[in-house]
């Protein structure tokens, strides 16, 4: 027997662009005697590559399959029910499409309280409920799996995660609720707010079984086929599975939460509410009846969706989603030169990591050179050592280490570029340094050869000016560490031509980064204004503000204390990002006189990590200035005078056409800094707090872009 429900007309018209994903049932004979099984599929028509989601439509025919299952139950058709998805996704939540479309509480109200409903039909079924996660499991399909009674999770399930928090949501469909109550709390906190306040970390397949999240885990190959046998001895009474009570123990709920909300304001400086509001559910779940701590994960829901940071959320979530795929200003793609052979000129770890990219992405030979044969098998060496540790870790098959291995080599000389399609520099951020390099190259590769320099700050078109064919020679600028960092700037010079800068983007691709274009211009996007950003909050500080009270000024504005910042990227890069600019534009860039002792005086790093909370290096104190009238600013001067300069800047760049749109500027931030979500980046930030209007006359994006759609 299979059936499929019809999409309700109302939902819809409600929500046209809606891609409904279907609830198929069939019956399934469960072995050893333990009766029938209605096993209910989640599935979008689509493959893999367009995840299942809940939206209105769905929802409501999710609801009225499980009711007529309810009714099959009554009458002893079914002895169990399930669910699963399709192939490789269980399910990933919220149309979020659907959430933006709200332009009412009422209606925000309308979509927390159907999605409730359905759930609780499930959890009310009258024979035992299994969900079989197959694949990807976030959000709404998260809870859809807590609202059954049982849970199997296949190991090859890549992501299971609660990641509304990220956005500016909760888990409003039982999450806070259900969860808690079965793991515990301090397991609950860590899918609800840990995780996604630590760039959304997800967790495997066995990682969430660990925590208690599945009762049993098989492989994917007879996922389905093991799942539905140890159903049917659960059912028959031959596996039973404790359920501890988790909610008796109040003094590990309030460790638990404390600990949390610790964490959340070291995050956010309590600038997204989404994260406090679900500790607030949590902390209610304990004592809660199912219908009470529902009603406030609806009325959670329906404040949230009505704020701008979810908007600016959502927002940021479209720009990772769909315009990094489709970045603005990419030629045509067919003009790409087809890269066989990669030549790295550097064998630092910058170039290393760059080698180990290009090596694992395109699987093609990759030839490192630097000025002795030392410096050239450290970096070989570092590749190979990296790519053994990720065949020791099962990520590579004994083969594959082989192959890739093979496939990086290393020299002293450039003879081995000849026949490189595509050559990329990493060596000292010095022109006179870069223009020998490409010279050096032009001599040795085919003239269709791509020359890439991933300079940070440097002009491409002054770097390409001097060769025979400037027009191959491109930005192709890559974020420490290459590995993790999603962002390359494209940059385009005067004389760059379409075949280079098509091959850019189609190996930024291949190598699965975001890919941006950008005019030449000092810094480029990210590092002209985190240098502005930088410069300012150094300047703040050699006026006299403590140097702990300017770090904290940008919990929840910036993903990390400036200070922490500036020892990740290094004292020296930060000072010769900054000096660029300052040259470039010494009205409005500043070099720190205390960043300029820090760096002479060889310091890497402002803080000392020596266990406990970070301190500031008293001898890097030492080196600061001290005004003989210092001016000392509060938290919330700090963040005015900064985001204002990085207003005036941001402006400045759209005017002179650094990028195509605002967008740009926020996915750069986003991808390349790390900027949270919940502000959009950067600009619906600028527009929330009436900074851009303020500094510069106007928005950076329309009403309703990243915030609040007003009602028409």
């Amino acid at each position: 027997m299979t059936t499929t429900l019809e999409t309700p007309l109302r939902a819809t018209a409600a929500f046209p662009e809606e891609v409904v994903t279907q609830s198929h049932v069939r019956d399934v004979t469960l072995p050893g005697g333990a009766g029938t099984m209605a096993l209910l599929t989640l599935d979008n028509g689509f493959d893999h590559t367009k995840p299942t989601t809940f939206g209105p439509a769905g929802i409501a025919g999710l609801e009225a399959a499980v009711r007529r299952l309810h009714a099959r139950a009554e009458a002893g058709e079914i002895q169990a029910v399930g669910i699963t998805g399709k192939p490789f996704v269980f399910a990933v939540g919220a149309d979020l499409k659907a959430v933006a479309g709200a332009t009412s509480r009422d209606q925000a109200l309308d979509v927390a309280r159907a999605g409730h409903r359905a759930f609780a039909a499930f959890m009310d079924l009258p024979v035992p409920t299994f969900a079989f996660v197959n694949g990807a499991a976030m959000g709404g399909g998260v809870e859809i799996a807590l609202a059954c009674d049982h849970r199997t999770i296949s190991s090859g399930v890549p992501a299971v995660a609660l990641p509304e928090t990220f956005l500016g949501l909760v888990p409003g469909w039982g999450g806070c609720y259900l969860l808690p109550r079965l793991v515990g709390p301090q397991a609950a906190l860590t899918v609800i707010v840990e995780n996604p306040m630590n760039t959304n970390r997800v967790l495997k397949g066995p990682q969430a079984a660990a925590l208690g999240m599945a009762d049993a885990v098989f492989e994917p190959a007879d996922f389905l086929e093991e799942s539905l046998a140890w159903a049917a001895r659960v059912v028959t009474g031959q596996v039973a599975v404790p359920r501890p009570n988790r909610t008796t123990d109040e003094a590990e709920w309030d460790a638990a939460l404390k600990k949390a909300k610790g964490l959340v304001l070291s995050k956010t400086g309590g600038a997204s509410p989404a994260p406090l509001r679900a500790l607030e559910l949590v902390r209610a779940a304990r004592t809660a009846t199912r219908e009470e701590a529902f009603a406030a994960e609806d009325e959670a829901l329906a404040d949230l969706v009505m704020g701008d940071e979810l908007r600016a959320g959502l927002y940021a979530f479209d720009l990772v989603q769909r315009r990094a795929k489709r970045p603005a200003g990419a030629p045509d793609k067919a003009l790409a030169r087809k890269v066989g052979k990669v030549g790295v000129v550097g064998a630092g770890l910058m170039a290393s990591q760059l080698a180990l990219l290009f090596v694992q992405r395109l699987k093609v030979p990759v030839v490192l050179t630097d000025l002795d044969q030392e410096r050239v098998d450290k970096g070989v060496a570092w590749v190979h050592g990296e790519l053994r540790t990720q065949a020791e870790k099962g990520r590579l098959s004994p083969d594959g280490l082989n192959r890739l291995t093979a496939l990086v080599t290393g020299s002293t000389s450039k003879d081995g570029f000849a026949d490189a399609d595509v050559v990329i520099e990493a060596v000292f951020e010095e022109m006179s340094v870069k223009k020998t390099v490409f010279a050096q190259v032009e001599e040795v590769v085919s003239d269709e050869c791509v020359l890439m320099t991933n300079t940070s700050s440097l002009s491409v078109t002054q770097m390409a000016a001097d060769l025979r064919h400037p027009e191959r020679v491109v930005g192709f600028h890559f974020f420490n560490p290459v590995a993790v960092m999603p962002l390359v700037e494209i940059v385009t010079g005067e004389a760059t031509g379409e075949v280079a800068l098509a091959t850019a983007f189609a190996t930024g691709k291949a190598l699965k980064k975001t890919c941006i274009l950008v005019k030449d211009s000092p810094s480029f996007i990210v590092n002209r204004l985190l240098g502005r950003w930088m410069g300012e909050v150094a300047k703040v500080v050699d006026e006299g503000t403590p140097l702990e009270v300017a770090d904290s000024a940008f919990a929840g504005l910036a993903p990390m204390p400036p200070f922490h910042l500036l020892g990740l990227v290094g004292p020296a890069i930060a000072l010769h990002n900054n000096e660029t600019l300052a040259a470039a534009f010494p009205d409005r860039f500043y070099v720190s006189p205390g960043l300029q002792r820090i760096v002479e005086a060889g310091k890497g790093s402002i803080y000392r990590y020596d266990g406990g909370a970070p301190q500031v290096d008293e001898e890097v104190r030492a080196l600061m200035p001290a005004p003989t009238e210092p001016v000392v600013l509060g938290v919330e001067e700090i963040r005015e005078r900064v985001l204002s300069v990085i207003a005036d800047e941001a402006r400045r760049m759209l005017d002179e056409g650094v990028v195509r749109e605002p967008m740009d500027l926020d996915l750069a931030m986003i991808t390349g800094a790390g900027f949270q979500f919940w502000n959009g980046g950067i600009l619906p930030l600028l527009d929330r707090t009436g900074v851009s209007e303020k500094v510069t006359g106007r928005r950076f994006l329309p009403a309703g872009v990243a915030s609040v759609p007003t009602p028409a």
